[in-house]
């Protein structure tokens, strides 16, 4: 098994990534499946080297057209919640720990605290909507969406 993983993983490797469209982690992961499949059925590996590359290459040409069909198949995807309002240009890690601050920071504020700033910046209501919608004055919902931003910005400089 290793000489035909060292014989043949580069050329199989290439078809994958012709045939995935250059995707390489995909490609990575059929050739890994297509190894696995081979290990499974060692004793129908032709003996000869070309006739070994062949069978390989049919292998992993058959788990690409499963894939595919697998993909057809199957109803297409919906998602629950809206997350479109999320950047998702900063991918790193400090973006994920601010994520992780911020969320932190949100669960220590009170219940109100955290659906009135909610209804201000998430949703986008004026202090009057929101007014409106508590039945309050508009100056006490300007004063606690103050409070509620000086709580979040204590807990996230407390992170």
């Amino acid at each position: 098994m290793t000489a035909l993983h060292a014989d043949h993983a580069r050329a199989v490797l290439r078809l994958l990534l012709v045939l995935t469209n250059g995707q390489r982690q995909t490609a990575e992961d059929l050739l890994q499946e297509t190894m696995l499949r081979t290990w499974r059925h060692l004793d129908s590996v032709p003996a000869e080297p070309d006739a070994a590359r062949r069978w390989l290459c049919t292998v992993a040409r058959r788990l690409v057209i499963d894939g595919v069909r697998l993909r057809r198949g199957r109803p297409a995807e919906v998602h629950l919640v809206d997350m479109t309002w999320i950047p998702a240009g900063d991918d790193t890690t400090g973006s994920a720990l601010a994520s992780h601050a911020i969320r932190h920071a949100l669960s220590r504020l009170s219940p109100a605290q955290r659906s009135l700033l909610s209804e201000v910046y998430l949703v986008g209501r004026s202090p009057a909507e929101v007014a409106g919608r508590l039945g309050v004055p508009i100056g006490t919902v300007k004063s606690r969406t103050h409070y509620a931003l000086r709580a979040l910005r204590t807990g996230l400089q407390a992170a």
